[in-house]
């Protein structure tokens, strides 16, 4: 093959072809699609093993797998609360980052781009610290909502990359065409790329969201009452460490199903008949 005859597009896809595929691998829930038998009959399997173990343990040894039951489930509430608003927060913060990600607006990029290195270099407890016991230097900030603003800001730099991927991956002849039709630039991102870029943001957000309830167990270590501090607080009063905590890890384990199998029915609902599986 003379090379020296290779148009530059051709040259360029012989590179791309000929780098190792690229995949990522999330920290949230693996998501329950029947499409992945082995993958649905494992999630069937965790979901009713975890409740049979739970009543076996309340039926052999009610005391203290029954106290542990009725003491904690405020602390579920606040986890449940913590990850709501941060989520709701986090993808305000994250539309914003992704929309400053692909602006053609040198500083606004440069500013986006800063704040996802930045704070995807930190870890989420350190941030936690610094937000906490850092800042409370200067200011006290209440712990649930120094939570709350480690939480939004550490997930919305990872919302802002998927609002980023996402919007780049819908074709750009939506946007001459909405172009054509008279459309501005704001308009033609907010009423035509975005909803459409919804149907591959969802997955990801999905699994953010499922990843930042199960990083809300991080909170507990600055006194927010969340179910994992809830647990803390019964196996010190009773020292009934073996049991409490194997109680808090089964109650993560089947919110954490539970809510993965929320997103699998939300993506099923956002998919085109035709393309599901």
């Amino acid at each position: 093959m003379d090379h020296d005859n290779q148009q530059p597009g051709q040259s360029a896809r012989h590179e791309e072809s000929s780098r190792p595929p690229r995949f990522e691998v999330s920290d949230g829930a693996a998501i329950p699609d029947k499409s992945d038998k082995g993958l649905f009959t494992a999630w069937r399997i965790s979901l009713f093993g975890a409740l049979a173990i739970i009543v076996v343990l309340c039926l052999v040894k009610p005391d203290p797998y029954i106290d542990i039951l009725t003491f904690v489930p405020d602390g579920v509430l606040v986890t449940f609360e913590v990850t709501i608003l941060s989520i709701l927060l986090s993808l305000i913060v994250g539309l914003i980052t992704g929309l400053g990600r692909i602006s053609k607006n040198p500083f606004l990029n440069l500013a986006a781009s800063t704040y996802v290195e930045v704070v995807r270099g930190i870890p989420l407890l350190v941030q936690l610290f610094y937000i906490y016991y850092a800042l409370g230097s200067f200011t006290q900030v209440p712990p649930f909502t120094a939570a709350i603003i480690a939480m939004t800001v550490c997930y919305g730099a990872y919302m802002g990359e998927i609002f980023r991927a996402g919007i780049a991956s819908i074709d750009y002849g939506q946007t001459e065409a909405a172009r054509s039709l008279g459309f501005s630039r704001r308009q033609t991102m907010f009423y035509v790329i975005i909803p459409q870029a919804m149907r591959t943001i969802l997955p990801p957000v999905g699994n953010e969201f499922i990843a930042l309830l199960k990083d809300t167990s991080l909170v507990s270590i600055i006194a927010v009452a969340d179910l994992l501090r809830r647990g803390r607080e019964f196996a010190t009063a009773t020292f009934a460490y073996f049991e409490t905590f194997t109680m808090v890890a089964l109650i993560y384990l089947l919110i954490t199903l539970l809510l993965s199998k929320i997103v699998n029915i939300m993506e099923n609902k956002m998919t085109p008949y035709g393309q599901q599986q």
